[in-house]
């Protein structure tokens, strides 16, 4: 190995996959949201058609009778995302081997928090939506559920030392558990019409990974070659092809470092090294900017303040805040788990609601839960993005205001750093 290389290497191996994942989300949140910014002036601009049209423009093959052929849209949720989601699940695995998630002790609080983080949302949309004339909603109760890792630490990015690191930390993890259960929703809830014999086929080439895991391979080009070929098999199986991401990123090894830098030899933090940026800087912006512009211009009032977006958005902005404040009050209150070093109340309940930031995963949850091309399910993909919109950007500004100017609880210098 030649010297320059082997600098490369210990440079990587200086930092951990945690401290460029937090740097690189917060300056991707933030990019996200000009990117969403950018498609909203757009969708509402003499430019709509031609931004629609390149979207929707067949661009490729079809892969799946499902999909029907591939447009760039197809290309972004369907082949970009299971990216995303590959990384989603390298952090999910780096978590719970030899981070933050390692020991039940450490779970308890992040993982009832996510729960109740779920389950209110939901149960907030279902009590607006349950009833209401027209169109069954029921399938969007999802939507509201999910939390958007890299628009809320850009949020927490705008403030700097006035919102402390274990709130960044704790927000990461919950957010992390919270993708978990959005990854089952998915695979469990919007998946129809499987085919048994591609189903298989992606069970067999798992348990393969699998195997060339536990039999000491290392070869990262060995793994990504096998999670193509799995990412295919997923698409063809009628589930949606983003799982073949999380499932690929749960085989890939992986060496404990615990307390110290990350291994240098290890392919998972090599490969989270390697797509972090990529994913914070170019996947999330551009799915941003291919699911957020909605043409507000054709919708009425009546639309907008549908039940559907007004469930959404209530489910975010006040279920989210009810389910993971709440939770953590009660956990602590109990004694069961204890509350953030350096964080005041105050300070809790404001990324309480900055949890209610849906962006992404809810954006990709709403595609999913209103699928097809006839009008009446695209109007209530519409008017799930408004709603999406309304509860993330409401969540954005009240959480970013409470933390600029809660007070500040006094750190000793250790503390701090």
């Amino acid at each position: 190995m030649s010297a320059p290389d082997h600098m490369k290497i210990e440079r990587r191996g200086t930092n951990s996959a945690l401290r460029n994942f937090l740097e690189s989300e917060a300056a991707g949140g933030i990019l996200l949201m000009v990117a969403a910014a950018l498609a909203m002036v757009i969708a509402n601009s003499p430019l709509y058609d031609v931004y629609h049209h390149y979207l929707h423009d067949i661009k490729g093959p079809v892969l799946t009778a499902k999909l029907g052929p591939m447009t760039p849209h197809l290309w972004i949720n369907d082949g970009l995302m299971a990216i995303f989601f590959f990384l989603v699940g390298l952090e999910i695995k780096r978590e719970f081997i030899d981070g933050r998630l390692a020991t039940w002790e450490d779970r308890r609080m992040p993982v009832i928090a996510a729960i109740c983080g779920m389950v209110f949302p939901a149960i907030v949309y279902l009590g607006i939506t349950s009833g209401t004339p027209g169109p069954n909603l029921t399938n969007g109760w999802a939507i509201p559920a999910a939390t958007d890792i890299a628009f809320a630490i850009g949020v927490l990015a705008l403030l700097g030392k006035r919102a402390p690191a274990s709130l960044k930390l704790f927000l990461v993890t919950v957010a992390i558990v919270d993708d978990m259960g959005a990854v089952a929703i998915i695979a469990l809830v919007y998946t129809a019409g499987l085919k048994t014999t591609f189903l298989m086929g992606a069970a067999v080439v798992l348990a393969i990974m699998y195997g060339l895991n536990k039999s000491g391979v290392k070869s990262i080009p060995v793994y990504l070659i096998f999670s193509l070929i799995l990412w295919y098999l997923v698409l063809m199986s009628g589930v949606h092809a983003t799982i073949a991401g999380v499932l690929a990123a749960l085989t890939i090894p992986i060496t404990k470092t615990p307390g110290a830098p990350d291994s240098a030899e290890s392919p998972l933090h090599i490969l989270e090294h390697a797509i972090t940026p990529w994913s914070a800087y170019f996947i999330i912006p551009i799915f941003g900017f291919a699911n957020a512009g909605v043409h507000i211009g054709e919708m009425s009032a009546s639309e907008i303040f549908a039940p559907l977006p007004l469930g959404i958005a209530a489910g975010l902005f006040i279920g989210k805040q009810i389910g993971i404040f709440g939770s953590i009050w009660l956990c602590v209150k109990a004694g069961f788990a204890t509350r953030m070093t350096g964080a005041t109340w105050l300070q809790i309940y404001a990324v309480s609601i900055l949890c209610g930031i849906g962006f992404t995963m809810s954006l990709f949850i709403g595609e999913l839960a209103f699928p097809g091309k006839m009008v009446e399910a695209q109007l209530l993909r519409d008017e799930a993005k408004i709603g999406i919109l309304m509860g993330s950007i409401l969540s954005a500004l009240v959480g970013y205001f409470i933390l600029r100017f809660a007070p500040q609880k006094q750190l000793h210098k250790a503390e701090e750093e």
